[in-house]
């Protein structure tokens, strides 16, 4: 479903993806891991056409994205949703009109179609009946889970999570982790997800690739993952101070 070759991209002299190559099957779920500002955010942006690389092939869905026009692209991008970080839902708007965003903005869907796929959405993420709620009245976890909503309303073939536990506690972590795996399960969908949360990486994975220094370095199950003798992946995964990665600079994703 998600293929790149050799990708390179820099943002003036900083080199962010450095040749990374990398592929994920239809209908799994694979989690990129790495260290906050090794690049995993800006891979991502690459696969929605929000960024383009320096030099490198990426091809989504059998589509080179290089040679796509503006509008294959944006019929491209109705099969990808994007969950950011922070939820980046809308402050002026009720959580239906987040979660039906796509829908209204992008989509020829009757309202009352709109409704009913905003209901089930909100179903599928465990908060029926909060459509009438504004962000502001939520917490940080079901912010979380609105942003989740909003991403499988419309119906896409790939969710990407960018650190989709970020920012929140223990507990609302661990469900968010048990949610995504179970609308994996439910919607067959192909997920990418990026984070630094091992437990995370663990509990959601089928296949757990390793990004470090700009590509991918190792690429296994998680149990191949966690039995990996290489240095940087030992170090990371276990989180030892001491070891081959030292601190860098640098905070692109």
């Amino acid at each position: 479903m998600i293929e790149a070759y050799n990708i390179h991209k820099s943002f003036g002299a900083h080199k962010v993806l450095d040749g990374l190559s990398f592929k994920v099957a239809t209908g799994t779920t694979c989690v990129i891991i790495g260290r906050s500002g090794c690049g995993k955010s800006v891979f991502l942006k690459h696969v929605v056409g929000i960024l383009k690389p320096d030099s490198g092939q990426v091809i989504v869905g059998g589509k080179d994205l290089s040679i796509l026009s503006d509008q294959a692209m944006d019929v491209l991008r109705l099969k990808i949703a994007l969950v950011f970080q922070g939820g980046a839902l809308f402050d002026s708007m009720s959580v239906g009109e987040n979660v039906g965003f796509g829908l209204t903005e992008h989509l020829k869907i009757d309202s009352q179609e709109v409704l009913q796929r905003v209901e089930e959405s909100l179903c599928l993420v465990g908060l029926a009946g909060i459509q009438n709620l504004m962000p502001s009245e939520l917490s940080g976890g079901m912010k979380k889970r609105v942003a989740l909503a909003r991403a499988i309303c419309v119906k896409p073939e790939i969710i990407l999570y960018d650190e989709p536990t970020t920012g929140v506690d223990p507990i609302t972590a661990d469900a968010i982790n048990e949610l995504i795996r179970s609308l994996h399960d439910k919607l067959k969908v192909t997920s990418v997800v990026v984070t630094h949360d091992m437990k995370s990486a663990y509990m959601v994975a089928d296949r757990i690739a390793m990004m470090y220094q700009g590509k991918i370095i190792a690429e296994g199950t998680p149990d191949e993952i966690q039995a990996s003798e290489d240095p940087v992946v030992h170090q990371f995964i276990n989180g030892l101070s001491k070891g081959p990665i030292t601190e860098t600079i640098g905070n692109s994703g």
